[in-house]
């Protein structure tokens, strides 16, 4: 873990020993969050640790690729177990389910492709579970999560992770400075997800060489229509396959089927030149194809937004910034305009395709690994 040299203060920053500061641990049952959990009890923190049922886990016991299910639950239980700390098995079923899954249905059946991993960090890990670890009286919360947390010069400042393939600010932009100034993040600073298995192995965690999750928890297969065909049983209408000329090319089964950039599984073969999806339409149900730089875009409006500048956001008028429209991309060059209520505008200095609504826009500082924070795009100019 990285240290604090501040004099006086230990290595989560409060000045007192470490037997006389509890943080709680959010434990997927991972090997991410079990490294975190194992180091601070090592160091002599007094850890708890939680772990959250998040969905109906009976059917997902036998998948691979799903955090929060039983197994790792049980996986969580069993590293409190030999690093001899207290853990917790909460059940936010009904939390996760209003919070997370039902605007996860809803965006998609809006034509949206929504990102819920980062509305589960927004409303339930660093809120419900925020709170949950204030009421057990803990100093910290800490997590397993690839994002640093430095000290500038106004306070607590969100960070890149050192390893870039494993960074994820981009699932963390809506994290508030209040959240930031209770929250830890011991992984960001390591160079690699081996030297994190490195200390799995060093404590003798049971989980050192278990996968890593790599679908949202509650689609361990993969299929969101079928997940969404669940949550909102005859929601999904069929309707035309539309050419941006006009012309009708096929029918579709439901837009919710569809992501914007899409090009493959279309159902519409045979014809002389690739076509993508370019627009979804539910007012008309129609699901509208074209040619691929009909995706490109340079303005994208935001709404939303999560700031975490020094400056207050309505005071940004026109600042040059680096921005991520998808998690898989690296930041790209952009001038962001503020609006008035929580809106703005940003321009991309080269045209990026495939931008969704729904998805997020991560704002970047120049120069720094500083995340400012971040807004969703959507469909209004």
């Amino acid at each position: 873990m990285a240290l604090d040299h501040t004099a006086g203060l230990n290595s989560l920053g409060f000045a007192k020993p470490p037997s006389e500061t509890r943080v709680v641990v959010a434990m997927s049952g991972g090997v991410d969050s079990s490294v975190v959990a194992a180091q601070l009890a090592e160091e002599g923190y007094d850890v708890v640790g939680v772990t959250l049922q998040l969905y109906d886990h009976g059917a997902a016991l036998a998948k691979k690729g799903a955090c929060c299910a039983g197994r790792d639950i049980h996986d969580a239980r069993r590293v409190a177990e030999e690093m001899n700390f207290p853990h917790y098995v909460l059940d936010y079923e009904n939390i996760f389910k209003d919070a997370v899954m039902d605007e996860f249905a809803e965006s998609y059946l809006g034509g949206a492709t929504p990102v819920p991993c980062i509305r589960c960090n927004e409303r339930v890990k660093f809120k419900d579970l925020l709170e949950t670890a204030k009421d057990l009286e803990a100093d910290c919360m800490a997590t397993g999560h690839y994002i640093q947390r430095k000290m500038g010069a106004n306070g607590p400042e969100l960070h890149s992770a050192e390893d870039s393939n494993r960074d994820q600010s981009y699932f963390l932009f809506s994290t508030t400075p209040e959240q930031l100034s209770y929250l830890r993040f011991p992984l960001g600073h390591l160079p690699s997800k081996e030297a994190t298995r490195a200390l799995a192995q060093k404590y003798g965690l049971p989980v050192a060489d278990k996968p890593d999750s790599q679908d949202i928890c509650f689609v361990p297969d993969g299929d969101y229509a079928k997940v969404i065909e669940k949550l909102r049983p005859g929601a999904a209408e069929p309707g035309n396959i539309v050419h941006a000329d006009g012309r009708i090319l096929g029918t579709h089964e439901g837009v919710i089927h569809y992501t914007i950039g899409q090009r493959r599984g279309l159902g519409i073969g045979g014809l002389s030149e690739p076509l993508y999806v370019v627009k979804l339409d539910v007012d008309t149900k129609e699901v509208v194809v074209g040619l691929k730089d009909m995706l490109a875009t340079r303005n994208i409006p935001i709404k939303e937004i999560n700031w975490l500048g020094d400056t207050v956001f309505e005071a940004v008028a026109e600042r040059e910034i680096l921005v991520k429209v998808r998690s898989t991309r690296p930041p790209r060059p952009a001038i962001l305009r503020a609006k008035p209520g929580g809106f703005a505008e940003v321009e991309l200095l080269s045209a990026e395709e495939g931008v969704s609504p729904g998805q997020a826009c991560v704002f970047y500082e120049e120069g720094s690994t500083r995340i400012l924070g971040g807004g969703w795009i959507w469909r209004g100019a």
